[in-house]
């Protein structure tokens, strides 16, 4: 498998190169890519690497046994592999699987006392109480959640350059349409891209075959290995209950309003018997939550409905799996992404802006006159963001921007196949551009 590059990769080479860091947890979901990151980083950076993984090598699930003193962890861990060598400031210890061994989370705190190792953990969270990890570490370590590869990834993979991607950005800085020739081959990738997801091995396969044979078999593997986790992982939660919320996720996104509603799960199911059943997929990095604004005004943080939210995707590979056949073939040989009432646009949309940071929020009023996708900030404003299958009207948007009532929202975006552009009310972006919005309006 060719390496492919990350954005971790940066992330872990300033990490390394602060003088005051802190042991580092790598979270998210299965089969994304963190073991291989990390390893490759390990081997160009550090002279010792100690690799432990808590699933596989369960000898070392005792080394906390007689405490935490680094010293005496070192001496456990030598007893059973007395080649590991531990060199102050040329040894990285990767301490992989960390859901396996919940200890392994209350040693970072003497670790990072100590501070002659660096220390990378790296786990799932599948079947983790965070909380747990939490108070035992708090203010010891470094938390980086990664996700499978973002469009901007997957780009690298196909050989783009920085500079190619920066020529997107300046045409968006300066509402400038993009040539006909760089919208279509954008388009032509975003299109591989909804179709085979960002699992770094089938993304690897993609690249080097550059045809979809066989990518619809790993897709359908991961959903599997999935539901395997979760039969393994689910703890003190009802294992049958997490497997009908996460099979049923693309039922709703079929439906016309994509609401997420525990009821229509199965003949009689009540929302306090499926508690912590979407919290569990969510920290397990399986799924991103959209929660429905009480109103469209800032702050966006304590202004949702919590018993109202949108369940997607954590990878639209994983939703294109999980489709029945004949949704499939529509997909693969006439490229209809319209099929499912714009649930795939909207998952990807929505997997982009938790990749650049976001959280997802969305709103529908009573009457149901107004409904808009998703909702993002910059400095001072409000955004609202439709997301369209085809280009047609935005009644919702222009409302949002018009009334008087929204005094938050000065103007929105409307994310479509349609070249950048801006009519006084509302920016156009091309869907593929999603992953630069937050540059964007950082910089805006």
């Amino acid at each position: 498998m060719n390496r492919l590059r990350r954005k971790v990769d940066q992330y872990l080479i300033d990490w390394k190169n602060n003088p005051n860091k802190m042991p580092l947890i790598i979270k998210g979901a299965r089969q994304i890519g963190k073991t291989e990151s990390i390893e490759n980083f390990a081997k160009n950076n550090y002279e010792h690497v100690v690799e432990i993984n808590f699933a596989l090598d369960k000898q070392y699930l005792n080394i906390f046994e007689n405490g935490f003193d680094v010293d005496t962890i070192i001496k456990n861990i030598t007893f059973i592999n007395p080649n590991f060598e531990f060199i102050p400031g040329k040894t990285l210890i990767f301490f992989d699987e960390l859901q396996s061994c919940i200890n392994c989370a209350t040693s970072l705190k003497a670790f990072n006392l100590d501070g002659r190792y660096d220390v990378i953990c790296s786990g799932s969270l599948m079947g983790i109480n965070y909380k747990e990890i939490e108070s035992n570490s708090v203010g010891n370590k470094l938390d980086y959640d990664m996700h499978s590869m973002d469009f901007e990834e997957f780009l690298w993979a196909k050989g783009y350059k920085d500079e190619q991607i920066e020529e997107l950005y300046e045409c968006m800085k300066e509402t400038k349409p993009l040539t006909t020739s760089q919208y279509e081959a954008m388009m032509n990738n975003f299109k591989d891209y909804m179709i085979v997801g960002g699992m770094p091995a089938i993304v690897n396969r993609f690249v080097t075959q550059n045809n979809y044979s066989g990518i619809l078999d790993m897709q359908k593997q991961i959903q599997l290995d999935y539901e395997e986790d979760i039969t393994k992982y689910a703890n003190g939660l009802d294992q049958g209950k997490i497997l009908n919320v996460y099979r049923k996720i693309p039922a709703f996104l079929g439906n016309e309003n994509k609401k997420f509603q525990i009821s229509k799960i199965e003949n009689g199911a009540r929302n306090r018997e499926y508690v912590g059943t979407i919290e569990w997929l969510k920290n397990a990095g399986i799924i991103n939550v959209s929660y429905c604004l009480e109103q469209p005004e800032l702050p966006l943080g304590g202004n949702f409905d919590p018993d109202n939210y949108r369940v997607y995707f954590g990878d639209t590979g994983i939703l294109i799996g999980s489709l029945d056949d004949e949704a499939q073939e529509d997909l693969r040989q006439n490229q209809n992404f319209n099929t499912y009432k714009g649930a795939i646009y909207e998952n990807i949309v929505g997997d982009m802006l938790v990749k650049a940071g976001y959280k997802l929020y969305f709103y529908k009023n009573e009457k149901g006159t107004i409904e808009m996708d998703f909702f993002i900030r910059d400095r001072n404003s409000l955004i609202p963001v439709e997301v369209k299958a085809n280009d047609n009207a935005t009644i919702s948007l222009k409302k949002l921007i018009e009334s008087e009532k929204y005094k938050d929202i000065k103007y929105g975006i409307k994310l479509c196949n349609k070249n950048i552009g801006f009519n006084g009310e509302f920016y156009t972006f091309p869907y593929f551009l999603t992953f630069l919005l937050k540059q964007y309006l950082k910089e805006k």
